[in-house]
């Protein structure tokens, strides 16, 4: 594998910026990843574990004019965005210390022997340990949140795996100014540096997910790429869990009486949300179900007025921008679409943002208009006008799984009146997060999310975001009849570490 220049390049002129690195070449990609499987033993000590989650956390801060500089450089995400995402993630790291520290998350369950039970049980003590060494796979759209210092980075650290990431071509400049951070709080800790390792370059990916030392994945990006390196991970001699994030639709339906009862301001809430971050947010709102007649007439020019009123905006790099212009404009040619406000091309790096509208009833069988129902990943959605509730329901039932599904219902059908409860039944298979009456740009990291969704939303059953997104790094293990002195603290009877538990069937805290 030939070693070929990183550069940092401006999006908001394509131009090169500097070079940051040289692509790794395989054999780097080894000595990564057997650096951080020496550096597990570093982790086993949950106390230091949570210590090095809060400091990195806090050099984040110390750190952050000069990396949210470096991020606006390389994305043109803005310093407001980018300050706020920044904030997010040193907060993540800090609530997964909090988890770390509690130790619930090791889900114990111990029984003790009973002769009298049918089998007899013997003395049976269960939790769950690291899997190993993880590789993470940054994200373009969160060069913070998604990136080096992100979700599937910290949660991988909190359950005790070391982590090897491959930095995203769109910061990688960014990308290693995070990792020297992070490297500098392990090492306050008497964390080997090798705990993080870092690669650059399309191989490195390739090569990082086949290494036998390698024990599970992360991904966020695209279908393509991450079904790829999907099939890669599960054709290995050993197949590993491999949690990727690869594209949602992210449908929303309208109510005939949510319209009529408040067109306006959900027209406005729909442009707010389709072109947040110049609409690359991963649960960008793609597809709206929009009643035919006047109350939907209304919702369409409370759109129409909001995006018009938005002005032009950078993606992240010129790749997106082509295929951005390209798959707008492929889709404004089918017939009966139409383009109240048309998305494509501003100047000569930037888009501009927009909507389509199609009768839905081309929507609800397989035909030429199946490509308005894939992503289109920047600041456009496709809203469809609906007859009748069949023909929604009709075009629900074709689509893939989506991380979120959004209905907005009156208030007489939130309140239990009408069909509320079915709609809600009828979008929970689609989706891993079912929003009522609001918008799913914004996730918040809390211990009940959950971003993922059906398949290709993403790959396992898994979230990336929230509490339960260490369990991805986990397996659990039994020890049967072992003697006292030889078990885990967690496991011991006295309970020294205080972890709250399950013994005989009850909870003990």
């Amino acid at each position: 594998m030939a070693a070929a220049p990183v550069w940092s390049v401006d999006p908001r002129t394509g131009k090169q910026r500097e070079q940051v690195a040289v692509e790794a070449t395989a054999q780097e990609v080894d000595a990564a990843v057997r650096a951080a499987h020496e550096a597990r033993g570093a982790l086993a000590d949950r106390t230091v574990r949570a210590a090095f989650l809060r400091s990195a956390a806090e050099r984040l801060g110390a750190t952050g004019d000069l990396l949210v500089e470096a991020a606006d450089a390389e994305t043109a995400l803005g310093p407001v965005r980018l300050t706020g995402e920044l904030a997010r993630t040193r907060y993540q790291l800090r609530a997964f210390a909090d988890i770390v520290d509690e130790g619930a998350f090791l889900d114990v369950v111990i029984n003790h022997p009973d002769d009298t039970a049918t089998p007899p049980i013997p003395d049976l003590r269960r939790y769950k340990v690291p899997l190993g060494v993880v590789a993470v796979y940054s994200a373009s759209n969160f060069p913070f949140a998604f990136s080096v210092p992100g979700g599937d980075t910290a949660s991988a650290l909190a359950a005790g795996c070391p982590v090897v990431v491959k930095a995203h071509p769109d910061h990688p400049a960014l990308s290693e100014l995070v990792a020297k951070v992070l490297r500098t709080a392990a090492a306050e800790h008497g964390i080997p540096a090798g705990v993080l390792g870092l690669v650059h370059g399309f191989e490195a990916g390739v090569e990082l997910i086949r290494h036998p030392l390698v024990s599970a994945a992360g991904f966020t990006g695209s279908v393509r790429g991450g079904r790829a390196l999907f099939d890669a991970a599960a054709a290995r001699p050993v197949p590993i869990p491999f949690h990727g994030e690869l594209g949602s639709l992210n449908p929303v339906l309208v109510t005939e009486a949510a319209a009529a009862e408040r067109a306006e301001s959900i027209g406005t809430g729909l442009a707010g949300s389709m072109t947040l971050g110049v609409g690359q947010f991963c649960v960008k709102p793609g597809l709206v179900l929009v009643p035919g007649g006047a109350a939907g007439d209304r919702l369409v020019k409370s759109l129409t007025d909001a995006v018009s009123d938005t002005g032009a905006g950078v993606l992240l790099d010129h790749r997106m921008r082509d295929n951005f212009v390209a798959g707008v404009a492929e889709r404004a040619e089918l017939p009966d679409v139409d383009s109240p406000v048309t998305p494509g091309a501003a100047g000569d790096h930037t888009v501009s943002p927009g909507f389509l509208t199609v009768p839905a009833a081309r929507l609800a069988g397989e035909g030429d208009h199946d490509l308005l129902l894939e992503e289109c990943f920047g600041p456009v959605t496709v809203v469809a006008r609906y007859e009748d509730e069949d023909e929604a329901t009709s075009v629900l039932s074709r689509l893939p799984g989506n991380l979120t599904a959004t209905v907005h219902l009156s208030a007489e059908e939130a309140a239990g009146e009408g069909r509320g409860a079915a709609l809600l039944a009828e979008l929970t298979p689609l989706a891993g997060r079912v929003l009522v009456n609001g918008w799913p740009t914004g996730v918040a990291v809390a211990a009940a999310q959950h971003h993922g969704g059906p398949y290709p939303a993403t790959t396992s059953t898994s979230t990336s975001v929230g509490g339960t997104a260490v369990e991805r790094w986990l397996r659990p293990v039994v020890y049967q009849g072992a003697p006292a002195a030889l078990l885990p603290a967690e496991l011991r009877d006295e309970n020294p570490l205080g972890v709250a538990r399950r013994v005989d069937g009850r909870l003990e805290r």
